[in-house]
């Protein structure tokens, strides 16, 4: 229980249910801030213990000052009330508990204490593969070839369900983790058993995929994290953050007919990116709050990395608690969720305006059609400047220029937007030579390139669409747009309109329960007569898990290097993401996907020009088919009810056949299979003592690398394809495994072994030690020749020689991962010496043992003149009762030898417990050894 040093402590009164509750309204200052910055302060009065949460954290964050920089803002620790995964990020974190199991077991404790300390939901949904589409049977076969593709690492998964408390795992096959927890696993206010009585408080947690923010729309605080912050949350450890900015978000007016929340999500997208608002949270208030559905504010939610924002939230109103009873909440939480915001001051007032550290505006009216691209999710493009922008783009304009063309012609067009142009661009054959978006000349319009399609000639050119996916969190937990879709599919099937033989058509919902509301519509025969059959649940194109071409279109492109696009109704379109063959990618609503299935290419004008012909030879146009707000608020009204969400996830954990036919032990520990390659016990654990060995100096160590300033994350982590002649192909080809089978590195994150040989050996790494190579190369000191950082690493264990990294600024920027710490350790690194760190890879290193220490007085490696190959001695943390703040590090080079200090950045008392105890693992499991 909490400290309580501010008398917050209440009840609330629910029904025949008495909560007790930690009262905002007794801190002064509270009623100003921010919705967002409120949980946070609720989180703080409930979890104060003197120690990791002090009353101090609670009074900065009462006093919060909406200017504070992240040099000048105050630093707390937040308790998420659970933990989402998904199984690509969430393999190595249940492997490293079933590791712990392990270790509990050699040192004579019980394995079965070795559980999460908070509920944890693993929801498996980014394998699944588009291999098989257009047919009624493809959903069973891309299932199948999933599940084969991945058994090892789900034996795993479906072992850590039935062995771990507090651990649900979805199974494949089943939905989006992002919409699962959306319409399933969120409660909005969050209840647990308490001292006398249970305790409610908001709803919080963490999740391991960037899009986790997308809970935001149900007023749920929650972001995304790397894996060992997921991994120390679900341990019970607070997670250490700067307060944040916060942008109020004001919304205005109302919707316009026609337009989508896929609409509003891109006008937003282009919105706060010009606004600037990384690594700040964004609440939304004001009038037009309540005009905006919920599905639509999960929409808005979903996108907060496009925008840069950790979230993107909602206050709790009405429509949170319509949602919730459209999901089959129970009657009681919606009551609580109700009682408990108007209690907390979290309830949405319009006409209450917190304090912010900047204010935006938009009228919701202002909103207009349009997609996103083509490699960008900020990109926006007015769909009526859509053709004339891909024009641009063909011809090498950047994306601003090519829409400002396309908005200064529409603008000098004697013809309004209503009016279809009866000639189209792409029989308008006297256009001027252009150039594609990499710059080769080309003639363009060109002759189509002919490809025979199911035994029928067909042509492809430069702008056509090759794949029109609905598909993605982002908008397939939106019943509107999804219904829109089938809606526009249906009138469109009735006008006798088809899909271009040469698109790859693939539908994949973030839940069953959208199959369910379009069959009790009616419209699933008219999506798959567009081709638009089942592939999978999951994230499929949005990812990268396109699957191939239709054959004959890949063949074309590739031999003809052709431009060509995807749409998808996704997040996220950056360059190489979607599919290697498709340079453009744009982002749009579900029913646009279709629109343009139906016209083959980004060169049709979908407000002007027909999509094609009906039986009598009249043109049909996209507003001839476009369903009416009113159309599809029936269709939902029709369709969409409770009894499908608690039916639908009544056996949500149960799985398939697949899933359910796995031979499992009732062990309380995994059994390992030796010859796996993609599941390795780790060994984080190996020879561990039951007490830690008291903190040593750092003597005698080399540089494994020397590195110059902003070294991402992105350069340290493993990631992407495996070759074969790295060393972790070399591993492979080793174990048997084919090249053909290599798989990804994210992929195989189960397995250290692999791992390790790809930290450092991103291609584009510049390591000081090897002037003029690229790539995860140095040198094994003295002297040595260039040779993998993994050889090197090998070479210096065997010597027993401890290793430190040498960096400039910004060490460790970018996206948090797991690995780019992780690695790090294995590969021997005892400390990294960096004149300035990034705060979540700095509390990552320490995660996993490894010392952060900094240059002072403004100095730096190359300011100091170091070469990176004379040998250092980190003096002055032996025996320490307490963690210095400063270090003498000791340089040698032959007879030279220079006495320099650096700063130990190990900022927090939790921080010194895991550095102590040679990692946050080893230190939990040491806490359990003791209960």
């Amino acid at each position: 229980m909490s400290a309580d040093s501010f008398g917050a402590l209440d009840q609330l009164g629910v029904g025949d249910i008495t909560y007790d509750i930690f009262r905002l309204d007794r801190i002064d200052g509270s009623a100003r801030l921010p919705y967002s910055l409120k949980v946070l302060l609720e989180n703080l009065l409930r979890n104060e213990d003197g120690r990791l949460v002090t009353a101090e954290q609670v009074r900065a964050l009462a006093a919060w000052d909406p200017a504070a920089t992240a040099e000048t803002s105050s630093e707390i620790q937040f308790t998420p009330a659970r933990v989402l995964m998904q199984d690509f990020t969430g393999v190595p974190c249940v492997v490293d508990l079933v590791a712990m199991r392990d270790a509990m077991t050699a040192a004579g404790g019980d394995p079965a204490k070795i559980n999460p300390l908070i509920p944890t939901d693993l929801v498996i949904d980014h394998s699944v593969i588009a291999d098989v589409f257009g047919r009624s049977d493809a959903f069973r076969i891309n299932a199948d070839l999933e599940f084969e593709r991945n058994h090892e690492r789900y034996e795993l998964l479906r072992w850590g369900q039935q062995a771990f408390n507090d651990f649900q795992v979805v199974p494949p096959d089943t939905g989006i983790c992002h919409q699962v927890n959306l319409e399933y696993l969120a409660r909005v206010v969050f209840t647990k058993d308490g001292a006398q009585r249970p305790v409610a408080y908001p709803d919080t947690l963490v999740g391991t995929d960037s899009h986790t923010p997308m809970i935001n729309g149900l007023g749920v605080l929650g972001w995304g994290v790397g894996g060992i912050e997921a991994e120390a949350a679900m341990l019970g450890q607070p997670m250490s953050m700067l307060i944040p900015q916060v942008v109020g978000l004001k919304l205005t007016g109302e919707q316009t007919e026609g337009t989508t929340a896929t609409d509003l999500v891109l006008t937003v997208a282009e919105l706060l990116r010009r606004t600037g608002v990384v690594g700040k949270f964004v609440d939304f208030f004001g009038p037009g709050v309540a005009n905006v559905p919920l599905a639509t504010r999960a929409t808005l939610g979903n996108m907060s990395p496009e925008y840069g924002s950790t979230v993107t939230i909602f206050p709790v109103d009405a429509e949170t608690l319509n949602y919730l009873r459209l999901t089959g909440r129970s009657a009681h939480q919606i009551e609580l969720v109700e009682a408990y915001a108007k209690e907390q001051g979290l309830w949405h007032d319009p006409g209450h305006v917190p304090d912010y550290s900047q204010v935006v505006e938009l009228d919701l009216s202002t909103v207009e059609p349009s997609l996103a691209g083509p490699t960008r999710p900020q990109d926006r493009i007015p769909l009526k400047v859509a053709q004339r922008t891909v024009r641009g783009l063909l011809a090498g304009q950047t994306h601003a220029e090519a829409v400002q063309g396309g908005l200064d012609e529409a603008s000098a067009d004697s013809f309004p937007a209503s009016d279809p142009i009866a000639v189209s661009s792409r029989i308008a054959r006297d256009e001027p030579p252009r150039t594609t978006m990499t710059d080769r000349p080309v003639t363009w319009p060109s002759d189509p390139t002919q490809i025979l399609l199911d035994g029928t000639e067909g042509q492809i050119d430069h702008g056509d669409v090759v794949i029109a996916a609905i598909t993605s969190c982002t908008n397939t937990s939106n019943p509107s747009v999804m219904l829109g879709a089938g809606l526009l599919a249906k009138k469109a099937v009735e006008r006798g309109l088809q899909s271009k033989p040469w698109v790859k058509t693939t539908l994949a919902p973030g839940s069953r329960v959208v199959t369910d509301y379009y069959e009790r519509a009616g419209l699933t025969p008219y999506l798959e007569q567009l081709g638009f059959h089942l592939v999978g649940y999951g994230c499929t194109t949005c990812i990268g898990n396109s699957g191939p071409l239709i054959p004959a279109v890949s063949q074309a492109v590739t031999g003809h290097d052709l431009t060509v696009a995807s749409v998808l109704s996704g997040n996220r379109n950056f360059e190489g993401r979607i599919h290697a063959e498709t340079k453009m990618n744009f982002l749009t609503s579900p029913p646009l996907v279709i629109a343009y299935a139906l016209a083959g290419t980004m060169h049709t004008d979908l407000l002007r020009e027909p999509l094609g012909q009906d039986e009598h030879g009249e043109d049909v146009y996209l507003r001839d088919i476009w369903p009416t707000s009113a159309e599809i608020k029936a269709a939902v009204d029709a369709s969409v009810e409770a009894r499908m969400f608690t039916d639908g996830y009544a056996d949500v954990l149960t799985g398939d056949e697949n899933w359910q036919g796995m031979a499992l032990t009732d062990s309380k520990t995994f059994d390992w299979d030796e010859g796996s390659t993609y599941v390795r016990r780790p060994p984080y654990f190996e020879a561990m003592p039951t007490k830690a060995r008291p903190v040593r100096d750092i003597t005698g160590a080399r540089v494994l690398a020397y590195l110059g300033d902003s070294v991402t994350t992105d350069h340290i982590s493993p990631a992407g394809a495996i070759r074969p002649d790295s060393p972790a192909g070399q591993y492979l080809l080793e174990h048997g495994v084919a090249a053909k089978d290599f798989n990804s590195y994210g992929s195989r994150r189960g397995n250290h072994d692999v791992m390790i040989r790809g930290t450092f050996a991103n291609v584009r790494l510049r390591n000081k030690l090897v002037p003029g190579i690229e790539g995860g190369y140095t040198r094994h000191l003295p002297g040595g020749e260039p040779e993998s950082i993994f050889d090197a690493a090998q070479a210096y264990a065997g010597d027993d020689i401890p290793l430190i990294v040498l960096a400039g600024a910004d060490y460790g920027s970018g996206s948090s991962r797991d690995w780019a710490a992780k690695g790090t350790m294995l590969l021997g690194v005892r400390a990294v010496l960096a004149t300035s760190f990034e705060r979540i890879h700095r509390s990552n290193l320490i995660g996993m043992g490894v010392l952060p220490l900094q240059f002072t007085g403004g100095d730096s490696a190359e300011g100091l003149g170091l070469t990176g190959e004379e040998t250092y001695s980190i003096t002055g943390l032996d025996d320490a009762e307490e963690l210095p703040e400063q270090v003498s590090v000791r340089v040698a080079a032959g007879d030279q030898v220079r006495e320099l200090t650096a700063r130990v950045r190990i900022d927090t008392p939790a921080e010194a417990a895991y550095y102590r105890h040679g990692g946050i693992l080893p230190y939990v499991l040491r806490q359990m050894l003791t209960k």
